[in-house]
């Protein structure tokens, strides 16, 4: 019986909700007077044209649609173009320019705030400051977003996506490129990242800080500034991401700063400066990641306990490991090392001696860094040989004791 209700009452919502067309030959002529004559539930349905708007609110759940990409043209002009603050909203199918840039207030194309159970997904945004911020919101889609700008530098440029203070939120299948950071969020719970594109921006193709309880998954991040930036966060997955050509005198796969209780598992780091920089992070499991032709796989610059590394791919990088601390409690075990000189006598897959990643140049070239330039040199094939003979300089408890002989996985 209460399902019967339910059903006529949905169909009575729906017999209530209209559908508004907007366009240069219709009655309604500008968004702005269709959002204004729209009701709860109603339908906005854009049809393609130009539309020189900005300062467009919404404070109502309605559904506004683009019909083959209507472009809405900002002009440059210091406002966003939706400002919207409403309970189930949705908003696709627009193509965004020329989005002004302000030092003083924050300016996107799409401007959410205190808002819930919302979509805005396959919209095209170009030359644009921001692309979307999203700020104290719930329950949110963002999907199929594909925003590009023209950053040249930090100071002057803006993010594709900018959430702060959210949770449960989706941002999947977008491209974003030529931004400040690709997507940056800032305290973010119970959501997840996914199936994304960031390349070619400033800073960072992903930067998070005080984000605890999300996934990243199945993202791609390619040739940015500084490749992405995880900071003083917990409970953490990443996983089925690939890192890759995010080179720089500063520039990382992966930055680790104080991260807590995480998995980071089937990832590909390949030819960046530093595959993942960990700093001050704890119980941590590194596991079935490939690590490929990267200046140094990992690189440890702090106190880090309890982290657990184990089948993993390290294949020709010119470091694999850089550690300047105390190993404490890490494990380094049952990984493949491209450059292990071993033997394995009764052929069960398992290396007979131990490997030690950490080589003598390594530990020289962390403190006089000038010394890179005699990389391919004789003279640090013997040095490092001679300290594999008889460990003096690199921590002696450091090593793989059972070094798997075949790749994991092996990537093509």
């Amino acid at each position: 019986m209460k399902y019967s209700i339910l059903f006529f009452l949905l169909i009575s919502i729906n017999l209530q909700a209209n559908t508004i067309q907007v366009c240069k030959t219709c009655p309604i002529k500008t968004i702005k007077e269709a959002v204004l004559l729209a009701k709860k539930g109603d339908t906005i349905l854009v049809k393609k044209g130009i539309y020189k708007e900005t300062k467009i609110f919404i404070t109502k759940g309605i559904h506004i649609i683009g019909e083959n990409y209507p472009t809405i043209d900002a002009e440059n002009k210091t406002d966003s173009v939706f400002a919207i603050k409403a309970t189930n909203f949705s908003l696709s199918g627009f193509k965004f320019k020329n989005i002004g840039v302000s030092y003083t207030k924050e300016i996107a194309a799409v401007f959410v705030a205190k808002s819930k159970n919302f979509v805005i997904k396959d919209n095209i945004l170009e030359n644009v400051f921001y692309g979307f911020i999203i700020q104290s919101s719930k329950y949110g889609l963002l999907q199929n977003n594909k925003i590009t700008g023209n950053a040249v530098s930090e100071a002057s440029s803006g993010n594709g996506f900018h959430l702060w203070k959210c949770k449960n939120m989706r941002i999947e299948q977008n491209t974003i490129k030529g931004m400040r950071d690709g997507i940056y969020l800032e305290f973010i719970s119970k959501s997840s990242v996914s199936n994304n594109t960031s390349t070619n921006n400033v800073r960072y193709g992903l930067h998070f800080m005080f984000s605890n309880n999300n996934e990243y998954h199945h993202n791609e991040f390619k040739k940015n500034g500084a490749g992405v930036a995880v900071m003083f966060s917990k409970n953490i997955k990443m996983y089925y991401n690939t890192f890759h050509f995010n080179w720089g005198t500063a520039s990382y796969g992966l930055l680790l700063k104080e991260i807590n209780d995480a998995e980071i598992t089937n990832n590909i780091f390949e030819q960046n400066t530093v595959g993942i920089n960990i700093d001050g992070c704890n119980r941590i499991t590194y596991k079935n990641n490939h690590f490929i032709r990267n200046g140094w796989a990992l690189r440890f610059t702090g106190g880090c306990y309890t982290n657990t590394f184990e089948y993993n791919n390290f294949m020709h990088n010119s470091f694999d490991l850089s550690y300047n601390s105390r190993l404490n409690d890490n494990k380094f075990e049952a990984n493949y090392w491209s450059d292990y000189s071993g033997y394995d006598i009764d052929k069960n897959g398992i290396g007979d001696v131990p490997h030690r990643p950490v080589k003598l140049f390594s530990y020289v070239v962390n403190r006089v860094p000038e010394t890179l330039i005699l990389l391919r040199s004789l003279f640090v094939d013997i040095i490092n040989f001679s300290e594999k003979v008889s460990p003096v300089f690199t921590p002696d408890n450091l090593k793989d004791s059972k070094p798997i002989m075949k790749p994991i996985n092996p990537v093509e």
